[in-house]
């Protein structure tokens, strides 16, 4: 008899192959069969008219601090993850010396928009090297799995101290030290290194990260670890200062090591044909003997402005700046004050506060014409006709008319505002990379820029938005959506036991009420350590998530079981 056996549904098993009706049946940990009848199980899971899916594999989280605190790893798994990679971007917590703790914490807050307050209670610091992280990790109780990269900075930092803050050039002998840690890293089962070269990284005063201006000779001699070992991948978020040097180092160290290598692409408003030219690139790369692949996004990275989150089009005015004293359900009120409102709306946005934001800030806070209201369901596609500008126009309102009066009205109330992954007004670029072999699902940011955007949900859009919901323009098949951030994300990184489902693997898996999924509008929660503060997104549809072969959620709640594990790499 099987411990469970999930019964009549429709499995889209990850390898991209047409779904078919069949059983999938589970012992222990592991798969047991796939299609077919299966024999009774202890327990039985009616899947008839569901979908059966791998569990999702998402590769591009920051978890780093939360996975040392929380069992559970909301958002994301409430849609569908069961394993989840972190130190992306270059940026983490080891190694590191005792002295450099609070620093690291500003750094992922300038970074990466996680309240300094939460890591500061949170993070418990029993570790120093990265394979006592590995350790401190794998001693915590989870639900779903955990794995972890090496992020530069933080190892620059370790190595070179106040050399590294003032991003002096390493020496053969620091490049040798960060080589051999990060060796000593992967032996201890990290899966892979990253760094970040982009303007837009910056520290809490401003300056740039460690790593930013890294000579190329640091990279390369960093990355050859990654060859010695035999396993892992090479990340990078860049700014592509000069496009064919950075393209070229990166396909050397490809070549050299046999190792893939991946950096980030979206569409720049700046540079519309910018993600051409890097997709030219990485086939040029690939056809030079170099696996080199460019992570995309499934949707347009956007920002949300509302009253109680991170940033809104009337948060630089004087007025308006009183109100963030208040608590949230009192400064609705005061919003709601006509008063209060003509007093706001009369005010320009203050000269010394918007000199404060960064540039890629002040731009959002001024352009009506890219802000659109989020609706519930969310639309992410919205239509230029749509937005706050095009809206104020047939209303003979002012754009500030309309936007404060959409937030005003109550504090779950956003507009969407996306910054990259929308040059077109449309999604059309995105499908265009999504359908490139050369490029690997990403950049759903999980745990991450917590008051201001809200990409975790990443997984269950690609089913309902590419494949069941999207109306303008072509959609893309359901078995390619299950394959992207299943098997692909598996083998690239080297998650080989899972991703999909055949016997023998790990049972992780989905059961999903396709036609009944449904994303939420999201909602702000006080609720990281210290009540820091975070969005989060809900859906309906996942009628159970399981884990190595145990039920974590079902119908959407945490049954409270703890099979989750820290993943090590070892290249088998």
């Amino acid at each position: 008899m099987h411990d469970i056996v999930i019964r009549g549904g429709t499995i889209v098993d990850g390898t991209g192959s047409p779904g078919y009706i069949g059983d999938v049946a589970i012992d222990g940990a592991k798969i047991a069969s796939v299609g077919g009848k299966a024999g009774p199980g202890k327990r039985e899971i009616d899947a008839k008219g569901l979908l059966v899916t791998p569990g999702w594999v998402d590769a591009h989280t920051h978890y780093d601090g939360q996975a040392t605190w929380d069992p559970i790893l909301a958002p994301s798994s409430w849609h569908g993850v069961t394993t989840i990679l972190f130190g992306n971007c270059g940026v983490g917590f080891a190694p590191v010396r005792k002295t450099d703790h609070t620093s690291l914490i500003g750094l992922m807050e300038a970074v990466e928009e996680i309240p300094g307050i939460a890591l500061a209670e949170g993070l418990k610091w029993n570790w120093e090297s990265f394979p006592e992280f590995l350790d401190a990790l794998d001693a915590f109780p989870r639900a779903i799995d955990v794995a972890a990269q090496i992020p530069h900075h933080p190892l620059r930092v370790f190595v070179m101290g106040e050399r590294a803050i003032r991003r002096e050039k390493a020496t053969a002998e620091d490049i040798e030290e960060m080589r051999r840690l990060v060796e000593e890293g992967m032996r201890a089962g990290a899966f892979g290194f990253t760094t970040s070269r982009t303007n837009s990284h910056k520290t809490p005063t401003g300056e740039m990260v460690p790593g930013r201006y890294s000579e190329i000779e640091e990279l390369l001699g960093i990355g050859s670890a990654l060859g010695t070992v035999g396993y892992g991948a090479f990340g990078i978020n860049s700014d592509f200062d000069v496009e064919e040097d950075e393209l070229g180092w990166m396909t050397k160290l490809g070549q050299d090591t046999g190792r893939p290598v991946w950096f980030l692409l979206t569409d720049r408003p700046t540079d519309p044909v910018r993600w051409k030219r890097l997709m030219e690139g990485v086939h040029k790369a690939r056809a030079a003997g170099a696996m080199v692949t460019a992570q995309v996004a499934g949707r347009p990275v956007g920002v949300l402005l509302g009253a109680d989150t991170a940033l809104n089009p009337f948060s630089i005015r004087p007025s308006y700046q009183a109100l963030l004293k208040l608590p949230i359900g009192e400064r609705m009120t005061r919003m709601q004050d006509p008063a209060v409102r003509a007093q706001i709306l009369s005010e320009a946005p203050s000269a010394e506060l918007l000199g404060r934001l960064s540039q890629f800030r002040q731009h959002i806070v001024k352009r009506w014409n890219r802000m659109f209201k989020l609706g519930d369901p969310p639309d992410y596609e919205p239509r230029e006709s749509d937005s706050i500008a095009a809206i104020a126009e047939r209303e003979g309102r002012t754009p500030d008319e309309v936007a404060y009066d959409y937030l005003a009205e109550s504090a779950d109330r956003f507009l969407f505002f996306p910054v990259v992954g929308y040059n077109e007004d449309n999604h059309d670029i995105i499908r265009t990379m999504l359908t490139d072999e050369a490029t690997i699902l990403g950049l759903g940011d999980g745990g991450a820029h917590c008051s201001s955007i809200i990409d975790a949900s990443l997984p269950s859009f690609m089913l309902t938005h590419w494949a069941r919901d999207r109306s303008r323009g072509p959609r893309l098949p359901l078995e390619l959506m299950v394959k992207r951030q299943t098997s692909e994300t598996a083998k690239f990184f080297g998650f080989n036991d899972r991703g999909v489902l055949a016997p023998g693997l790990k049972a992780d898996l989905n059961v999903i009420d396709y036609e009944g999924m449904r994303l939420h509008i999201p909602e702000v929660r006080y609720d990281l350590p210290a009540g820091g503060r975070r969005l989060v997104q809900r859906v309906d549809g996942y009628v159970a998530t399981i884990v190595s072969g145990v039920p974590v959620f079902e119908n959407g709640v945490y049954t409270g079981a703890t099979p989750g594990k820290l993943v090590r790499a070892t290249g088998a």
